[in-house]
């Protein structure tokens, strides 16, 4: 008999986000079972109870999914998980804290897409400012930016809580071969002046990229934002833009919306 699809669903936090339970209901998945308030030092046994249960062959319709909030204790969870499976009891393991890791993939993919069909050009060497980056999302679109040649500088209210999300950006992710900057908010307006790639990454309905500061940003050529809850994060830009020129930008700059 064909074993079912199961999804073992672990989080940190004491609800699992109805977000990831669609999503894997939608993909496919028959059961996807919630573990809350899960430990890090906790996720061996369960992994183990999670590979020992099945036969190899049943093991291939087994999943273990790690979400949470928090990238750095999510990507700690994901190599407990790793080291914790020996062939042939191994299980895909994936990880996503607030959809950071999928939904920063995206918006980099279409920024780069947009470059290369509308500016002829990479991110490679460019300036970029990812505004609101100190949240989940803004760290990994940071880190894949960087990743891919261009110089990123996350923008934040609190300067030494910027500087601990960059040093832990290039560091516990890049590996010490990146070098992502710290910015203040307050000093946005000196930053965007030689900007090429805006990313708004903060919380939803908030305003990162005005109207003001567009018009000077003599250089930028696309501005991504990631919330779909007006207003936007950056003046003049529709959920549903793909590459519309932004109103009132100078440079011809584009837009992408959610």
């Amino acid at each position: 008999m064909t074993k079912p699809f199961i999804l073992h669903m672990f989080t940190t936090a004491k609800n699992l986000s109805p977000f990831d339970v669609n999503m894997a209901v939608d993909a496919g998945w028959l059961a996807a079972i919630p573990y809350l308030n899960v430990e890090p030092d906790e996720v061996c046994g369960l992994v183990q109870d999670t590979i020992f249960s099945r036969s190899p062959k049943g093991l291939k319709n087994t999943g273990i999914f790690i979400g949470g909030r928090d990238t750095q204790q999510a990507m700690a969870m994901l190599k407990s998980a790793q080291k914790s499976m020996f062939a042939p009891f191994e299980v895909s393991v994936f990880a996503d804290p607030s959809g950071a890791f999928t939904t920063a993939a995206a918006m980099v993919a279409v920024v780069e897409d947009k470059l290369k069909t509308q500016f002829d050009t990479t991110l490679t060497g460019k300036n970029i400012l990812v505004l609101g980056g100190t949240g989940p999302v803004g760290q990994i679109v940071a880190v894949l930016a960087a990743q891919a040649g261009a110089n990123v500088r996350i923008i934040g209210r609190q300067l030494d809580k910027v500087e601990r999300v960059a040093n832990m950006c290039n560091y516990e992710f890049g590996a010490g071969k990146i070098t992502i900057r710290a910015g203040a908010d307050a000093d946005k307006a000196d930053y965007i002046k030689t900007t090429d790639v805006v990313f708004a990454t903060g919380a939803a309905g908030i305003e990162l990229l005005s109207a003001e500061l567009i018009a000077s940003a003599t250089q930028l050529k696309v501005a991504a934002d990631v919330n779909a809850v007006p207003p936007s994060g950056v003046a003049g830009l529709d959920v549903f833009d793909n590459g519309k020129e932004i109103d009132g930008s100078n440079s011809g700059a584009v837009a992408v919306g959610a």
